[in-house]
């Protein structure tokens, strides 16, 4: 029987175009994509493949932790760069 689980993944747009993303509950488990649609597409496919090889080698499959993530403000002694 198979369970619908939701993981937290965490997207970062790359200055040279397109989007990477991980997965902070599964280590090691990575994509990217031209798009955002197309890196949530990819991400999701990793996730399948990372918690089917978990399966397979006998190992847990980790329940996915309460992720919160929030852009903070702070001061800098010079101009960021974009």
């Amino acid at each position: 029987m198979e369970k619908k689980v939701k993981y937290a993944a965490i997207y970062i747009k790359e200055p040279t175009g397109g989007y990477s993303v991980s997965v902070p509950s599964l280590p090691g488990c990575f994509s990217q994509g031209e798009t955002l649609e197309e890196a949530k597409v990819n991400i999701a496919e990793a996730i399948e493949s990372h918690l089917e090889s978990l399966r397979a080698d006998g190992e847990d499959v980790p329940a996915p932790e309460e992720e919160l993530v929030s852009s903070i403000t702070v001061s800098v002694p010079q101009p960021v760069t974009s």
